[in-house]
């Protein structure tokens, strides 16, 4: 059961427990860290990156909040679900779950896999991992009687973007929304669960992205820049807080507006 809310809005999640898939970096740091400044005990998910997640515990601890690192391949059914009752078991209960964790497949050797081997990359990661994941939380969320469930999609995923990356991202993302909202009917009324949709947010591919994609990011946001991993974690602080109680079954797009073209 969640711990009750603490009265300053500046830790609206003191007391509670995170956990973070995919936080060795990009959204997924940014998400963890924005959760411990809100008062939330971390566990920080890591496959190939551990260093990395060590040291994002490190920063967490040093913002007062206890940290835990563990390492899965999310790709695995077996080593999945040892993943989330281990982090069930660190302080017996979740009360904030976020699957951010996905397969890269615009940068590094994947980059050069074919269109089959990243979408199969893509699935067992971004989709049935997080399926799954949501679905074993969730129920023993819902038998303690509270939880929050987040999600990670994409903004144009229902409007569709032409090409190898566009019609790829659109089936697996689209899959996870859809999800999004039918686990939140399941799950009702005491896991909430949401989805947030990112648009151009400037993570390790945008940082190395083409001068076409730079300009394209800028122009097609009402706000005229690149997203931040930070953009998404704000919004992520919000779902998961009390402020936000009332917000289930939605998908919340995180894209500076986007503009049509």
């Amino acid at each position: 059961m969640n711990a009750p809310a603490s009265n300053s809005t500046s830790r609206p999640l003191a007391g509670q427990v995170a956990v973070v898939t995919g936080a060795s970096g990009g959204i997924g740091r940014a998400i963890a860290l924005e959760l411990a400044r809100s008062g939330a005990d971390v566990v920080s998910h890591a496959h190939r990156r551990r260093e990395a997640a060590e040291s994002l515990a490190s920063e967490i601890q040093r913002l007062g909040r206890e940290a835990l690192v563990l390492s899965a391949d999310l790709a695995d059914e077996t080593t999945r679900q040892d993943f989330a009752q281990a982090s069930w078991q660190w302080k017996s209960r979740v009360d904030i779950w976020a699957n951010v964790a996905g397969a890269d497949v615009l940068t590094g050797e994947a980059a050069n896999w074919s269109f089959e081997q990243k979408f199969a990359a893509l699935w067992k990661v971004d989709v049935t991992a997080s399926l799954s994941l949501s679905r074993t939380v969730g129920r023993q969320m819902k038998r303690c009687g509270s939880g929050v469930i987040m999600n990670i999609g994409w903004d144009q995923a229902e409007q569709g973007m032409a090409g190898d990356s566009g019609e790829m991202f659109a089936a697996v993302k689209g899959a996870v929304m859809a999800f999004t909202r039918s686990l939140a009917q399941s799950l009702a009324p005491e896991v909430r669960v949401n989805c947030l949709a990112p648009g151009w947010i400037r993570t390790a591919w945008g940082e190395r992205a083409s001068e076409y994609w730079q300009e394209r990011a800028v122009r097609q946001s009402l706000r005229g820049r690149w997203g931040t991993p930070e953009d998404v974690a704000r919004a992520a602080v919000f779902l998961a807080s009390p402020a936000a109680d009332f917000d289930t079954g939605q998908v919340i797009p995180i894209h500076g507006g986007f503009r049509y073209e």
